[in-house]
C-alpha cells in the first residue's frame, strides 16, 4: 500500500468522523433550537452547516501585499495553481479557496454558495460585491486530501488607504477566522508597516487569537543585526494591537523553494520553518478537538445572548415610551452586562463585545424579543455540562492513537507517518553513525553519464561503496536549497532505505538537486526511468523493498510555459515534461564540465575558505546554476550520445 494512501483507512478516520457526527447532532438538537428562539443570527455569526462540520481543516493565509502569501501556499503544496500571481505589487485581487478535486478547475463565488457540499453557504449575506472576488480552485494535490487553504488578498498600505474594496474586509475575515483550523499572517522583513486596514483586520481576528500564527518572511534577505531589529518592532507593535498578557510566538522563516541567501541566521530559519510545518501538519489530527472547542464557545456565546435578549424584554414597557425606553436600555448596555453576571453567574468572557452589540439593537424590535424560556435553557446546560463531557473519552481515544490519524502528507509534509525505512532521513533526525558499521555494496558498472557526479561521489570519501546520511547532508547544504526541498530529495534517491547512497543513490540525488536548481518542481513520485538499475529488480525475500519500490513515471501536468509559447515537449531530468522555449533547447559549448554540481563540490573540499567568504560561494553557486541542465538537446527533441 503506498504511504499516502494512509490516510484513506476507514479505521484511521473512524474516531474522527464520530466526533464530528455527535457534535453535529448536538448542535442541531441542543444549539440551534435556541439560536433561532432569541435571533442569535441577527447578532452574530449564522448558522453552522452541515459542511462546516464535515469539512477538511482549513489554513487561512493573510497578510499585506508582496508578502509572499502566494509563494508560501505554493511551497506547501509544491505546484502552482490556478489564478495565483506573484509580483511585487498587489497581485491577489481576491478570495482563493484551494481544496483538493479529481479534476482541476475553478469555481465562482455565486456559485460556490449554494454548492451544499461546500462550507461556504453562509457567504451569501456579503452580497456580489464580495462574491465576485471570490473562487475556489480545486486541484488532485495530495496536500489539500488533508487541508484546505484560503489565500486573501493583501492587507493595504497606508498609502492607499483610500481606495475601497466594494466590500466589507474586516467581517469576511472575521467570518473566516471563525470557521477556519489556523491563521497564518505573513510579515516581510524589508517593509514591516501598521496600515489602518490591517489594525481593521486584527480587530476582527479578537477572539482567535490561539488560532493565529504570526512569520516573518524572507528573513534570510537581512542579516542578523538587522533581523534583530525587525523582530524587537514586530513584537513590540504587535503587543499594542493585542493587549494580552500572552506574548504571540512569531516564526522566522524564508518560504520559498528557491536557494536562500547564505547568512549567520540560517539554522535558526530551518528550525523556526520545521516548528511551523509541524503544526499545520497536525492539523487534521486535532480538527475534532477544534471544532469542539468552537462549539464550547459558541455555546456560551448563545447563552449570554438569550440572558440579555431576555432582560431587555422584561424592561421593556407594555405601551408608552417605547422608544425613549429602548434608547435608554442600549445606553445603559454595559451596566446590563454587570448585573447579568451577578444575577446568573455568567462570565465575563461569554459576553459579546458591547459596542458592536449597541449598534446592532440599535435596529432591533425589542417588542419581539422573548423572555427566558426554562426549557431551552436547561438543555444548553445539559450541552455544556454533560453532552460535551461524554465527548471527552472519544477525543482521549484519539490522543492515544494519534499516531495512526491523518495528517498532511505530502508537499513540504511529507514523511509524518512514512514506514519504518524511511524514517532515517538525514533531514529529519539525523544520528551520528559509526563508519565503520556501513555495510559494503557491489559497485555497479558506471553508465556513460554519470562519471561527474561520481567524481564527486569519491571525493566524498565514501566508506564501504555508500555515504552516510551525515555526509551527504554536510555536501547538500552547500547547495542553499531549503532543508525540506533537500529532505524530498532525500527521500526519492535512498530508495533501498538504508540511511545511506551508494553511487547509483547519489548519482540520483544530484540530477535532482540539479533540475531544482534549474527551476523545476520535483517529482512526487520517482519515475521508473530514473531508477537505477540494480533497485529495479527486487528478490521476493526482500519484502520492504519489493513493498515501497517507485512506482511508474506518471504525468504530474507539469507541462512548462516559457513566455507563453509551446513547441514539442521533451523529457527533462525530473521526468516531467517540459514545453519549451521560443527557440532551440540551450546548448552548451562545453560538454566537458558544465554542471553546477562540480562548482559546488569543489567547495566542499575547501569549507573553510567558503565559510569565510560566503558570498564568493553564493556567486559561485548561482553562476552554477545558470549553466544548462540537459545539455545537446536539439531542436526536435533528440538526445546526443555525449555524456551528459
Amino acid at each position: 500500500m503506498s504511504i499516502r494512501r494512509l490516510r484513506s483507512n476507514p479505521k484511521t478516520l473512524g474516531d474522527v468522523n464520530l466526533v464530528t457526527e455527535e457534535l453535529k447532532n448536538l448542535y442541531h438538537k441542543r444549539l440551534l433550537p435556541i439560536e433561532k428562539y432569541y435571533s442569535f443570527h441577527h447578532f452574530h455569526s449564522p448558522c453552522y452547516e452541515d459542511a462546516e462540520f464535515d469539512n477538511k481543516p482549513m489554513v487561512l493565509v493573510m497578510g499585506q501585499y508582496s508578502t509572499g502569501k502566494t509563494t508560501f501556499i505554493r511551497y506547501l503544496i509544491e505546484q502552482d495553481f490556478p489564478g495565483s500571481r506573484v509580483g511585487p505589487e498587489p497581485t491577489t485581487d481576491c478570495f482563493t479557496a484551494l481544496m483538493y478535486g479529481e479534476m482541476e478547475g475553478i469555481i465562482p463565488g455565486n456559485a460556490l454558495t449554494v454548492d451544499p457540499k461546500k462550507p461556504f453557504r453562509n457567504l451569501d449575506p456579503f452580497g456580489n460585491a464580495f462574491l465576485n472576488r471570490f473562487q475556489c480552485v480545486q486541484m488532485p494535490n495530495q496536500v489539500l486530501e488533508s487541508v484546505s487553504i484560503i489565500d486573501t488578498p493583501g492587507i493595504l498600505t497606508a498609502a492607499k488607504r483610500k481606495l475601497s474594496r466594494g466590500y466589507d474586509f474586516p467581517a469576511v475575515l472575521r467570518w473566516f477566522a471563525e470557521r477556519v483550523d489556523r491563521i497564518i499572517l505573513l510579515f516581510d522583513a524589508h517593509k514591516l508597516e501598521f496600515s489602518d486596514e490591517l489594525t481593521r483586520a486584527f480587530g476582527a481576528l479578537c477572539g482567535y487569537e490561539d488560532k493565529l500564527r504570526v512569520v516573518l518572511n524572507k528573513a534570510d534577505r537581512v542579516d542578523s543585526q538587522q533581523l534583530m531589529r525587525v523582530y524587537g518592532a514586530l513584537m513590540w507593535s504587535l503587543g499594542k494591537v493585542f493587549r494580552t498578557p500572552e506574548i504571540l510566538r512569531v516564526y522566522i522563516g524564508s518560504f520559498w523553494s528557491e536557494p536562500r541567501q547564505k547568512c549567520d541566521h540560517y539554522q535558526l530559519i530551518e528550525l523556526e520553518e520545521e516548528d511551523l510545518l509541524a503544526d499545520i501538519r497536525n492539523l487534521p489530527s486535532n480538527a475534532a478537538v477544534r471544532k469542539l472547542n468552537d462549539l464550547v464557545k459558541r455555546a456560551r456565546l448563545v447563552r449570554a445572548h438569550a440572558h440579555i435578549i431576555s432582560y431587555l424584554k422584561q424592561e421593556m414597557p407594555t405601551l408608552f415610551c417605547k422608544e425613549s425606553k429602548k434608547h435608554n436600555l442600549i445606553y445603559q448596555l454595559p451596566v446590563i452586562f454587570t448585573k447579568i453576571q451577578q444575577h446568573h453567574l455568567v462570565p465575563a468572557g461569554d459576553f459579546p463585545d458591547c459596542t458592536k452589540m449597541q449598534e446592532k439593537l440599535l435596529g432591533q424590535d425589542f417588542s419581539k424579543f422573548k423572555t427566558l424560556k426554562p426549557s431551552l435553557m436547561a438543555s444548553l446546560d445539559k450541552l455544556l455540562t454533560t453532552d460535551i463531557a461524554n465527548l471527552v473519552p472519544l477525543l482521549q481515544q484519539q490522543e492515544l492513537r494519534k499516531k495512526s490519524l491523518p495528517s498532511v502528507l505530502d508537499g513540504e509534509f511529507l514523511g509524518t507517518f512514512r514506514p519504518e525505512h524511511f524514517k532515517r532521513d538525514p533531514f529529519k533526525e539525523l544520528k551520528k553513525e559509526d563508519e565503520s558499521s556501513e555495510t559494503d555494496l557491489d559497485e555497479w558498472s558506471l553508465e556513460k553519464y554519470k562519471p561527474k557526479y561520481d567524481e564527486i561521489f569519491y571525493n566524498l570519501s565514501p566508506n564501504g561503496g555508500k555515504l552516510s546520511g551525515t555526509k551527504v547532508k554536510e555536501w547538500m547544504t552547500t547547495t542553499l536549497l531549503p532543508n525540506s526541498v533537500l529532505a524530498h530529495i532525500w527521500r526519492l534517491s535512498d530508495i533501498d532505505g538504508d540511511g545511506m547512497l551508494d553511487n547509483e543513490e547519489f548519482a540520483l540525488a544530484v540530477h535532482l538537486i540539479e533540475g531544482k536548481l534549474e527551476g523545476h518542481w520535483l517529482p512526487r513520485e520517482l519515475p521508473s526511468h530514473l531508477v537505477p538499475p540494480s533497485k529495479r529488480l527486487s528478490t521476493a525475500s526482500d519484502q520492504d523493498r519489493l513493498r515501497f519500490r517507485p512506482k511508474t513515471a506518471i504525468n504530474h501536468g507539469a507541462e512548462w510555459e516559457h513566455g507563453g509559447m509551446h513547441s514539442n515537449p521533451v523529457v527533462d531530468i525530473l521526468g516531467l515534461r517540459l514545453c519549451s522555449c521560443r527557440g532551440p533547447w540551450p546548448r552548451s559549448s562545453n560538454r566537458q564540465n558544465d554542471s553546477p554540481v562540480l562548482a559546488i563540490s569543489s567547495q566542499c573540499k575547501t569549507r573553510s575558505a567558503a565559510a569565510e567568504n560566503p558570498a564568493a560561494l553564493r556567486k559561485t553557486q548561482l553562476g552554477a546554476a545558470s549553466i544548462p541542465v540537459l545539455t545537446g538537446v536539439l531542436k526536435l527533441g533528440s538526445v546526443e550520445e555525449q555524456p551528459y
